[in-house]
């Protein structure tokens, strides 16, 4: 990919204008965040937001508008040369279940609920881009590919995005996945992962009569000191990160069960293989005694992967971000971005406004911040559009 100083400096000059036009679309945007908070849409039940994104879709006159067996919402805007095509990804699912109270509040310059930054807003800006793009007068030259990603979080396990890129016909020239926040967000990596859970059953009663008896939460504590006790490198920058610990239901009663979640991930493919292979280790002798049973779940994966930070998409977003005084931070992702790098397919992740409190009830995004989320988002798109229209006539 060829990104020349003649493609970023008519986007450069163009930012502030852009950032002023798309203020007159803040109540369709804050519109379509409020409709996608409130519609309940946990791992492998996302099905009525991607009927509301179809809907979208539909109201601007995208073509190919489609859902598919991994319960994906697709659609394209065709590019007035249609050579090339453009990736734009928002991942559906939410950490909540459907019960969970999904209502959003309104501040003076804030959106509040469950899931508004992880991802409604993400998926409310993918439905708003067609009216973003008419409002600035920009016509791409490359199809613009729109995709609500389902079955991201958790034992989906990036299932939407990747059987999407596995099933689709098109070869995507580069990709964008958009996320609530953080606007300072510039992700073009993705670290190796294993996430697991490490399930223990009592292989008897009898432990539970005893005055002071732990139940099953005992082995498990084992079990966590012998994994806090794995040795480590400190270069490639390698973590285990244990995430929760589930065991029991009263005050008085010892469990029989216990389960801890946990995820290593590492710079590393093959380190990340090896500590996974000692956890594993730990839960057979767990299971190998008289006390407990264990089983260990590998739920989901992840493959190291950086397009690198000299990368030409990647230096020219960093001067985009500093035009608009934002200052990147370059967090390796685990999203579909990792789908996207696993095929080769130049991609970023890029957040949209500053926000608090993600994956709480009171997640909470700022709506001040947004537009100039906005007007990055539509400069890396339409760079992405020059770079690679003028690779085309190079090739002629």
């Amino acid at each position: 990919m060829e990104i020349s100083e003649a493609h970023l400096s008519p986007i450069l000059e163009s930012l502030p204008g852009w950032k002023d036009s798309l203020t007159d679309l803040r109540e369709m945007v804050l519109a379509n965040a409020v409709m996608c908070g409130e519609i309940p849409s946990p791992t492998f039940e996302e099905e009525n937001l991607v009927r509301f994104l179809c809907d979208r879709f539909t109201e601007s006159e995208l073509g190919n508008i489609s859902s598919d067996e991994a319960g994906n919402a697709a659609a394209i805007l065709p590019g007035s040369e249609g050579k090339r095509d453009l990736l734009v990804v928002a991942h559906l699912d939410k950490i909540w279940n459907a019960t969970d109270d999904h209502t959003v509040t309104v501040g003076a310059d804030t959106l509040t609920g469950r899931g508004i930054a992880d991802n409604a807003l993400g998926v409310a800006v993918l439905a708003t881009l067609p009216a973003i793009l008419s409002r600035l007068g920009i016509s791409l030259k490359s199809n613009l590919v729109f995709l609500g990603a389902s079955r991201g979080f958790g034992r989906g396990d990036l299932g939407g995005i990747r059987f999407f890129l596995e099933n689709s016909q098109r070869e995507f020239d580069a990709a964008l996945c958009i996320e609530g926040m953080q606007i300072e967000r510039l992700s073009y990596s993705c670290l190796g992962m294993r996430r697991g859970e490490i399930t223990l059953n009592l292989k008897s009663d009898s432990s539970r009569r005893w005055p002071g008896s732990s139940g099953a939460i005992a082995p498990l504590n084992r079990v966590i000191d012998q994994i806090l006790a794995i040795e480590r490198p400190e270069k490639p920058v390698t973590e285990i990160r244990l995430g929760s610990i589930h065991a029991g239901s009263a005050y008085n009663v010892a469990p029989t069960t216990a389960s801890l979640r946990f995820e290593v991930r590492s710079e590393s493919g093959e380190i990340v293989a090896r500590l996974t292979d000692q956890i594993e280790e730990i839960v057979n002798e767990v299971s190998a005694g008289h006390q407990a049973s264990a089983d260990l779940q590998i739920i989901a994966t992840r493959e190291p992967g950086d397009i690198g930070f000299s990368h030409p998409l990647v230096k020219s977003v960093r001067t985009i971000m500093g035009a608009l005084d934002l200052q990147p931070a370059l967090d390796p992702s685990m999203s579909e971005l990792a789908a996207l790098l696993d095929q080769n397919i130049p991609a970023l992740t890029m957040g949209l406004t500053s926000g608090s409190s993600r994956h709480t009830p009171q997640e909470t995004v700022e709506i001040s911040p947004l537009f100039t989320g906005l007007t990055q988002l539509v400069a890396v798109l339409s760079l992405l559009d020059h770079s690679l229209s003028s690779s085309d006539a190079s090739d002629e």
